[in-house]
C-alpha cells in the first residue's frame, strides 16, 4: 500500500498545500505547531474517517471557512484508487472513491490502511479509558471497515435508550415496556462489538509478546479487556466467547442494573464503558511499570498493530510516526526504525534531522513545513 499524493483545502491549519510522495521514506520537518501533525492526522482519516483528536469533523475545519477537503492517490495490490473527502457541515460528508460517491463508509474505508504511532500513544497506558477504546476501535476498523458503522449505531442506541432513562426519572408512571426494547437493540448491537474486540486482542497479544520480548527478554507482556458485561477477560487461555454468548450475558447484565440505569438515567453496562487493562509479569503496568517499561509495551502494541493488520489485508499498511522518535531512548529508536521493514511507506514527523544517520536519510524524501505551508 501506497500513497501517492494528498492534497487539502481548509484543513485544520491548512489553506491549500499539495504533495507527491515517490519513496517509501517521507520526513515532514518543522517545528512545533507549524501543521506536520495535521497532515497526518488527515491521512489517517482517509483510512477510516476519524480521528483520535477532533470530537467532531467540524473540528477538522480551518478557522473561519465553511469547508474543508482532502484528496489522495494510493495504490493499492498495484491499483491506482482516487480518495476523496468534503467536509462541508451541517450537510452530510461526502465521500468519494474514484470520484464516485459512496453512501457507507465501509465502502471507503476499505481502501487505506494506517497505523499511527504518536507521542500522545505513549500516554496510552496513563490515559483515560476513553483513549484506550478509541485506539482499540480505530485499530480494528483497519481489518473491518464495516465495523465504524457498527459502533455508531449502538452508540444511536444508546443516546435514545439515555433519553428514554431521563424520561423515565422524571416520570416514573411511564410505561417501561419501551426499555426492554432499547436494551434488547443495545445488547445485540453491542454484543459485536465486544466480540470482534475481543478477537482483535486476543491476536494482538500473541504478536506484542513476541516484538516486546525483544526489548525486554525477562518479562512477559499480557493483556487484559474489562469488560462491564463479562468481567476482566484474559487471552492466555482457551475460554472464548461467541457473539451470541455475548448477547445473552448482555442481556442479563441489564435486567440486573435496569434500576440502578433508571436512577441514574445513564446506560452503566456496554462497550463504552468497558477499558483495556496491560501486564507485565502479571503486575498492572499502569500503576507499577516505570516510564521506561510503559513505553516498551506501548511500542510492542503498535508494531503489533501493524503486522496484524498486515496480515488480516494481505497488504503493507502505511505507518505515520508523529514525534515520536524524539520521545524514545537510542535503544527503543532503532528498534523502532529495524523492525519497519522496507515495504512499508513511513511518514514521519520531527522537528529537525538530527535524530536520523546519514545512511537512513539517504533515499528519504524531505519536506519542510512552516504555518501550514512547504517551504
Amino acid at each position: 500500500m501506497f500513497i501517492k499524493s494528498v492534497a487539502l483545502r481548509n484543513f485544520r491549519n491548512y489553506e491549500g498545500i499539495s504533495l507527491e510522495f515517490k519513496t517509501n521514506k517521507i520526513l515532514l520537518v518543522g517545528k512545533n505547531a507549524q501543521g506536520k501533525t495535521n497532515l497526518l492526522e488527515s491521512l489517517y482519516y482517509l483510512s477510516c474517517l476519524g480521528s483520535v483528536r477532533a470530537k467532531s469533523d467540524a473540528e477538522l475545519i480551518k478557522w473561519n471557512r465553511e469547508y474543508a477537503r482532502i484528496d489522495a492517490e494510493i495504490i493499492k495490490h498495484d491499483l491506482d484508487i482516487g480518495l476523496s473527502v468534503l467536509i462541508n457541515p451541517p450537510k452530510k460528508r461526502e465521500i468519494l472513491v474514484n470520484n464516485v460517491k459512496k453512501r457507507k463508509s465501509s465502502e471507503f474505508c476499505s481502501n487505506l490502511a494506517v497505523v499511527s504511532f504518536s507521542v500522545n500513544d505513549l500516554l496510552l497506558l496513563r490515559g483515560a479509558p476513553e483513549d484506550r477504546r478509541s485506539w482499540l476501535d480505530l485499530a480494528i476498523s483497519q481489518i473491518y471497515p464495516a465495523y465504524p458503522d457498527r459502533v455508531s449505531k449502538y452508540n444511536k442506541i444508546r443516546v435514545q435508550k439515555n433519553n428514554y432513562l431521563k424520561e423515565l426519572r422524571a416520570n416514573p408512571a411511564l410505561d417501561r415496556a419501551l426499555l426492554d426494547v432499547w436494551n434488547t437493540q443495545l445488547a445485540v448491537s453491542g454484543s459485536n462489538i465486544i466480540y470482534l474486540r475481543l478477537k482483535f486482542l486476543r491476536e494482538l497479544q500473541k504478536i506484542a509478546q513476541v516484538k516486546h520480548s525483544l526489548i525486554a527478554d525477562n518479562e512477559c507482556l499480557s493483556i487484559e479487556y474489562n469488560s462491564s458485561v463479562l468481567g476482566d477477560i484474559g487471552f492466555n487461555d482457551d475460554i472464548k466467547y461467541s457473539a451470541e454468548d455475548i448477547a445473552v450475558l448482555f442481556d442479563e447484565k441489564l435486567t440486573q442494573r435496569k434500576e440502578e440505569e433508571i436512577i441514574r438515567a445513564q446506560s452503566l453496562v456496554g462497550p463504552h464503558r468497558d477499558d483495556i487493562s496491560y501486564y507485565i509479569n502479571n503486575i498492572d503496568s499502569k500503576k507499577y511499570a516505570s516510564q521506561g517499561q510503559q513505553r516498551t509495551i506501548v511500542l510492542s502494541l503498535k508494531l503489533a498493530e501493524l503486522e496484524l493488520i498486515k496480515q488480516k489485508i494481505e497488504d503493507t499498511p502505511v505507518l505515520l510516526l508523529d514525534d515520536v522518535l524524539a520521545e524514545l531512548d537510542n535503544v527503543r529508536q532503532n528498534f523502532l526504525l529495524n523492525a519497519i521493514g522496507n515495504e512499508t511507506q513511513t511518514i514521519i514527523t520531527s522537528v529537525d534531522t538530527v535524530l536520523f544517520d546519514e545512511d537512513y536519510l539517504k533515499n528519504v524524501e524531505i519536506y519542510k513545513i512552516a504555518d501550514g505551508q512547504i517551504v
